[in-house]
């Protein structure tokens, strides 16, 4: 587990090398039923490959940077993010105007978005991976009121 939370692992053979560099003597029979048995899945990452996380959500370089600082976005609480598709969560009552300032300004990136009363679907141009849709997010011109 601690392999695989720390390194980028696209596939078994990497994390087979690891694991007997750390002088664990394991088959591939062994290590395939031992990913299944510790919940070991792929996800995608920020760059869009797909790497070995744990089931309780330790992701390889695909945690975010602190992007709460750097949105200038008045209600946004967070953005995550599932294959392609990005997910805001705001303030209540925030979503549809923050929405409806992503499709007026930033529609180049994003093709659509839905919103709710506290959360705003992304629906992301084809071509637009998770960091191209986080600085298009930051050119957002919506200010804080602090």
């Amino acid at each position: 587990m601690e392999l695989v939370r720390e390194h980028s692992l696209s596939n078994q053979n990497e994390l087979l090398v690891l694991l007997r560099a750390e002088g664990f003597d394991v088959t591939q029979a062994t290590l395939s039923r031992d990913i299944r048995q510790l919940k070991i899945v792929k996800t995608p990452d920020l760059n869009g490959s797909y790497v070995y996380t744990t089931s309780r959500g330790y992701i390889y370089n695909s945690k975010l940077p602190d992007i709460e600082e750097d949105f200038n976005i008045q209600g946004f609480l967070s953005l995550n993010f599932s294959d392609n598709l990005a997910v805001i969560k705001t303030r209540s009552g925030y979503a549809m105007g923050i929405a409806s300032d992503i499709d007026s300004q930033i529609s180049y990136a994003i093709l659509g978005t839905i919103a709710g009363d506290d959360t705003i679907l992304l629906i992301p141009r084809e071509g637009f991976d998770r960091m191209k849709i986080i600085n298009a997010l930051k050119e957002l011109n919506i200010h804080k009121n602090e």
